[in-house]
């Protein structure tokens, strides 16, 4: 049987590679390994951004149409109750 024995910072190099290579591969495997990859991850990233915000929008204006809905409920109970 035959040991090899690493020095700390060969290891060290050594796991940088295959890290490297790993990520470069995930990279690869989900298409963001060309030219265009930071385009496309701003891209990616403007997209959400602009789902966070519709979200943001439609959940404000669904708590306004309540809120109005329940004010004009309040009101035309009011109302009818003053014309009696």
């Amino acid at each position: 049987m035959s040991y090899t024995s690493l020095t700390a910072e060969e290891l060290e190099d050594m796991l940088d590679r295959a890290a490297k290579r790993g990520a470069t591969q995930a990279l690869a495997a989900i298409g963001l390994h060309d030219d265009t990859a930071a385009k496309d991850i701003h891209e990616m990233r403007s997209l959400l951004d602009a789902w966070r915000d519709t979200r943001r929008s439609v959940w404000s204006t669904v708590i306004r149409i309540s809120t109005a809905s329940v004010l004009i409920f309040i009101a035309g109970a009011v109302w009818m109750n003053m014309g009696k």
